[in-house]
């Protein structure tokens, strides 16, 4: 695995585009952005490194940051949006939050969730939903949306590909997170983090369907060519 889903990078790269032109399309929309971002690198991570356990020495500490360090680049591009958005204060919450994530939360989170099986995976989903909807504190949000992307994608990695009640299932909690706040603004961090997480398991999904398989066969006489039987060849 590659670790970057078609359909899911592009809608990461989106985001990152949405980030960088907040402050000029609408200012009101960088934490929500910069929440979703947090999510969406967590799951990326997660399905890059191969790590499920933790490493020997200092050094293997940040493996993951030596593995790819141009990662790190949407962190940094989100705190100068910050700062040009004249909100220093998020600014130091996306830098603190990036800082805990990257040397403590994933070394720490990629070895202990790594043992949970998948019903649990669910259920600690479920609680940082929770969490990160009543969190007060933005720092303490964007590492919430972090380790919840880091549960996301090891939920979905210990399912089958191209699951289709669970897309549907996620097709759906995805609807339903962008009524609710509709009908009960009230609602709206705990429908956002559920819309994130739902509409990432969409697109991860998605980017894995694949055809049925056919049977291959192959002779002197017959081919089989993307499914479709041809002709025999004539007699030379």
């Amino acid at each position: 695995m590659s670790g970057d889903l078609r359909m899911l990078g592009l809608a990461h790269g989106l985001l990152l585009g949405l980030l960088l032109a907040s402050p000029l399309i609408g200012p009101d929309m960088l934490p929500w952005a910069v929440q979703a971002l947090f999510l969406l690198g967590g799951f990326q991570l997660r399905l890059a490194d191969r790590r499920w356990d933790l490493r020997g020495g200092p050094i293997a500490w940040i493996s993951h940051i030596r593995m790819a360090p141009r990662r790190l680049l949407p962190w940094a591009a989100a705190a100068v949006v910050a700062l040009i958005a004249g909100r220093t204060d998020l600014m130091q919450a996306i830098i603190g939050a990036t800082l805990l994530c990257e040397l403590l939360v994933y070394p720490i989170s990629a070895h202990l969730i790594a043992r949970l099986t998948r019903p649990m995976v669910a259920g600690l989903i479920l609680l940082l939903i929770g969490v990160q909807g009543a969190a007060g504190n933005p720092m303490l949000g964007y590492v919430v949306a972090f380790l919840t992307g880091l549960s996301t994608c090891l939920f979905w990695l210990r399912g089958p590909d191209g699951d289709g009640p669970t897309l549907i299932w996620a097709l759906g909690a995805t609807t339903a997170a962008v009524v609710a706040p509709i009908v009960a603004p009230v609602t709206l961090p705990c429908a956002f983090a559920v819309g994130a997480v739902s509409a990432t398991l969409a697109l991860a999904h998605l980017s894995v369907l694949r055809r049925r398989p056919v049977p291959w066969r192959s002779d002197r006489r017959q081919t089989m060519r993307r499914g479709l039987w041809l002709a025999p060849a004539r007699p030379s």
